[in-house]
This record gives C-alpha cells, structure tokens and sequence, in this order.
C-alpha cells in the first residue's frame, strides 16, 4: 500500500530542538555506541544522521498503521513527557498513558478493561444526578474513586482492546510498558537516550529524551504522520466507495 507522508522531520527540526545532546558520558549504555557521534564536555553527542533516518522510518510506519485504522498508544510518564504525550494524542485521536504504567495495562488487560468499565459507570452516575442523591460522604468517596481512575485510565478509557504499536518517550523510565508489548508482540518505537538499552525496541530513534522542546518535536511529529494516515484512510475509502457506485 503506498501511503501519502508527507510528515518528515530534517536534520535542522533535531538539532534546533537539541536532539542531539545525550547523557553525561559516565552513564552511557554502550549498546548505544553505534549512534554516538563522539563526546563534547563529558557528554554525549548523537549522531543525528542515524536519527533523521531512524525518526523518518518510524514516521511512515506509524502512517501506515493510521492508514490501516490501526491504534497507537501513546505512553509518556516522566515530568518533561507527560503534558505533550496527552496533548498530542488527544490531536491524533489515539490512546495514553501520561500519569503512571500501571503494570499489567496490556498482559492483563481483561482486569485494566473492568476498570475502565467501572471509570465509565462512575462517570454516567456524575452525570446523570446518581451522585446528587447519595449522601455526601458517599458521593465524596466516587467523586475520589473516579478522578483516580481517571488520571490512571483516562487516556485509554475508550481504545476498546490492545493498540496496535506502542511510541515511548523514554524507553527506560518505560521499560515495563516495553517488556509488555515484547510479550505480546506488539511493535515498539521509542525515543533512546545514550544512557538508554535499545533491546526490545523495534523502531529505535537515538535522541534526547528530556528536553520539552525535543520532545514537544518527537510527539508532535507522530501525531502529524497519524493525522495524514487517517486522512488518507478517508479519502481511499471514499475514492472506493465512488468507484463502486461508478460500477453499478
């Protein structure tokens, strides 16, 4: 299936958005010595004419699987990650993790999916005055109960089943939400800082990690190339529909 990206980021997107300073020498993973450029101050230089290759793969094949109408989560939990992972996936109309990995949330996704069905009821009784009726003590303790759930569920309250591929800010503050998707062979794209392990990633993209404006790029770019591939789902099935029309 060929596929219209025209999502693609150069090497100047990277290097303005500083994608390519890495760790402090001394905390290197030396499974990332083939994406280092060489060291300047004690730190790590990546060498970003793997990334842009690396990044521009990853892009197209996230593409194709929003072309597919397939899901991508979007997992980000650190700090510097968090508010760009929800605010882009919300764009891209895809799932998140923004607040903590619960572990299990896709090896145990039968007890995750009584959860979110349990976040959906609470959220009905809110709405419908159920809370209004209760008396305040109650209604205090399922206000709590659905303001965590929420924050734990929230992004992944309507993904309906497993994603398709995960794309993870930080491969090993999010080595469980990896190791999960590994078990159930679903595709990894992951940012991977130098002091990082690649291992289990299936679309590895060397780059920085912590700086909100290289992820704000990272983050952004992927919900660029999803929002294409859904375009272009619509236009094909559209184009078909026409052309089964024409034939009648």
């Amino acid at each position: 299936m060929i596929m219209s990206n025209s999502t693609q980021v150069s090497m100047r997107d990277l290097l303005e958005a500083g994608a390519h300073f890495g760790h402090q020498t001394r905390f290197w993973n030396p499974k990332m010595n083939q994406y280092i450029f060489g060291a300047r101050n004690k730190i790590h230089i990546i060498n970003l004419e793997h990334t842009v290759k690396q990044f521009n793969e990853a892009l197209n094949f996230a593409n194709q699987q929003a072309a597919n109408r397939n899901k991508i989560l979007f997992v980000g939990t650190k700090r510097a990650a968090s508010a760009v992972i929800r605010e882009q996936a919300q764009r891209a109309g895809m799932p998140y993790i923004d607040h903590r990995w619960l572990g299990g949330t896709l090896t145990n996704w039968k007890t995750i999916r009584q959860s979110i069905t349990r976040l959906k009821e609470l959220e009905k009784q809110a709405e419908d005055g159920t809370f209004a009726k209760l008396t305040k003590r109650e209604a205090l303790e399922r206000t709590r109960d659905m303001e965590k759930l929420e924050r734990a569920l929230g992004g992944i309250k309507d993904m309906g089943g497993l994603p398709d591929a995960i794309f993870v800010i930080d491969v090993d503050h999010e080595a469980i939400a990896i190791k999960e998707a590994k078990n159930l062979g679903i595709p990894v794209i992951g940012i991977v800082d130098t002091n990082s392990n690649p291992d289990n990633v299936d679309y590895v993209i060397a780059a920085n990690d912590d700086a909100i404006r290289a992820v704000t790029l990272y983050a952004t770019a992927m919900a660029d190339a999803i929002i294409a591939g859904k375009e272009y789902a619509k236009t094909q099935g559209g184009a078909k529909a026409e052309n089964a029309e024409a034939a009648e």
